[in-house]
């Protein structure tokens, strides 16, 4: 055997595998080790609403984020890119929430977003009216779990899919819960339950927030639309895993910014939105993650079509030679 077949044998070989890897990967993992921060903007402060941004939500009818503050003030609605598109305040909390804590924030669609208080670890769900104001002590609510101090409820993600949904509970003890939420103005029904013991086997510090990745088009059908993204502020560490605790792929958040990130959501297109407090500086911030681009399944093909022509050409040769 020749160089040139040589060659083009270990070309071929070498794609077919890394189309196989990449199938592969597909299935079972969106691969954070592949993506790389390509936005960066801050939010607007809008009379301290827009400041300590802790959660943030993609709105895919919308095509536009929804973020909150953990002082409760409201909630913005922001573009892709940061701009805001218009505001809703929260007029009153439950008499019990001395602190306002909003830690969660989910979108379910048609305008409907379910805001998480941390320390009540109740979750109230609203319309959206840009412009107006909501009393969240007077909205459909439910408790995900009994009322704790500062380590509760930091995060919650809707599944479109079946209509459940995910939450993270910060530590002492950590915890991924799943399940179903019905809301009632009296309280509804949860029956959340955790997933697995989120302090043995997630290796951070702390739950900051849970991003569902069923909404992923790319994803659906396959293992990885059943993965979730988790959000560690002090670890600083984005990572994704399945509903068993696996960890499955992560990216390392401490040379994005020194303030803290406390937010996480995903669109369609696998594009992933974090939000970060303002720490001491002018402005909560608003960073994009994307992931490089892979080759498409016809552009496998052309490949492995042109490597085998590399091979007949070779072979041609040797016969006319």
């Amino acid at each position: 055997m020749n160089k040139s077949s040589v060659l083009s044998h270990i070309l071929f070989a070498a794609v077919a595998a890394l189309a196989g890897t990449h199938a592969q990967a597909a299935i079972t993992s969106i691969n954070l080790g592949n993506y790389a921060v390509s936005g960066s903007y801050a939010l607007d402060t809008l009379g301290d609403m827009g400041l300590e941004a802790s959660a943030v939500t993609y709105a895919r009818d919308r095509n536009s984020l929804f973020f909150v503050g953990d002082e409760g003030l409201g909630v913005v609605e922001v573009s892709l890119t940061g701009q805001t598109l218009g505001t809703m305040a929260f007029s009153n909390w439950p008499a019990a929430s001395s602190n306002n804590d909003a830690e969660g924030l989910t979108y379910l669609g048609g305008g409907v977003l379910v805001v998480a208080e941390e320390r009540l670890q109740d979750a109230f769900r609203f319309d959206y009216v840009a412009g107006g104001s909501v009393a969240l002590a007077s909205a459909d609510y439910v408790s995900i779990a009994a009322t704790v101090g500062n380590v509760g409820t930091e995060g919650i993600s809707y599944d479109p899919r079946d209509g459940s949904f995910v939450s993270v509970k910060q530590d002492n003890p950590q915890a991924v819960l799943a399940g179903n939420l019905t809301f009632a103005p009296a309280g509804g029904v949860s029956s959340m339950t955790a997933l697995f013991d989120a302090d043995a086997v997630l290796e951070v510090s702390s739950l900051s927030d849970v991003q569902t990745l069923s909404p992923v088009d790319a994803l659906a059908g396959t293992a990885a639309a059943d993965n979730l993204l988790i959000l560690s502020l002090d670890s600083k560490k984005l990572i994704e895993i399945n509903r068993s605790g696996v960890i499955l792929s992560s990216f390392d958040l401490s040379a994005v910014t020194t303030q803290a990130i406390e937010g996480v959501t995903v669109d369609q297109n696998g594009t992933i939105y974090l939000v970060a407090e303002d720490s001491g500086t002018p402005n909560s911030k608003l960073f994009v993650l994307s992931a490089a681009p892979v080759p498409e399944p016809e552009t496998w093909a052309m490949l492995l079509t042109g490597l085998g022509l590399v091979g007949f050409m070779a072979g041609r040769r040797r016969l006319v030679k």
